[in-house]
Order: C-alpha cells, then structure tokens, then sequence
C-alpha cells in the first residue's frame, strides 16, 4: 500500500464523498445536487493527483485545489441546509467533518511547502 492509501485526511474525505453521494441522491434540485457532489469528489481526487504527480510542490498545489473544493462544499452545505436541501443536523455534521479535513489539509500543505 503506498503513502496515499495511508493517508487518513485521504480516506475520510474518500467517506465524506460517498456520504454527499448518499445524502444528494434523494435531492430534486439536480444543479445543487450536481455541485455538491462535485465539490465533495474533488477533494480526495485532488488529493491523489497530487500524490500521484509527485514533489512537494506538486503536492502542496493539488492539496491547495483540494482545500479550496472542501471550503466550497461546506458553503453549499450551509445553503443547502437552510435552503431544506438537507437536514440541519445532518448537515451541521458534514461541515465539522469539511473544517477538520480542512485543518488537515492546511497542516499537510504547510510541511510540503517547507520541503
């Protein structure tokens, strides 16, 4: 198993996908639905392409990416929530797991940008 599948901001933000994906798959509003989504695979996808490129740089720049992805879903949450698009409890959950990804990521940017 290399490095990324050890990463645990990695695999947490691989379940927070999944979770968005279950969560939206009810949802009428297909735009909204779409981006939420969309924001929530990109995180883990950036994630790995960083990774998978390769030096510190690199890494520090996808993880970037994949920070500013879990900044925007965790907007979209909160419309979502108080547009009735998701339950607030519920919600209220999925950002507290985005701003602790969040913090995780800004710790791993922080030490490739030192590299």
């Amino acid at each position: 198993m290399d490095a990324l599948e050890n990463l645990e901001v990695w695999k947490r933000s691989c379940r927070l996908s999944v979770q968005m994906y279950e969560v939206m798959g009810s949802c009428s509003d297909y735009g909204f639905k779409d981006q939420v989504t969309r924001s929530a695979l990109s995180v883990p996808s950036n994630i790995a392409e960083g990774y998978e490129r390769g030096g510190p740089k690199e890494i520090a720049r996808f993880l970037r990416i994949a920070k500013g992805s879990i900044g925007e879903l965790r907007t979209q949450l909160y419309i979502g929530i108080e547009a009735g698009f998701l339950d607030r409890e519920q919600g209220l959950l999925f950002i507290r797991e985005g701003a602790e990804l969040s913090k995780m990521l800004y710790g791993l940017i922080k030490h490739y940008e030192t590299k």
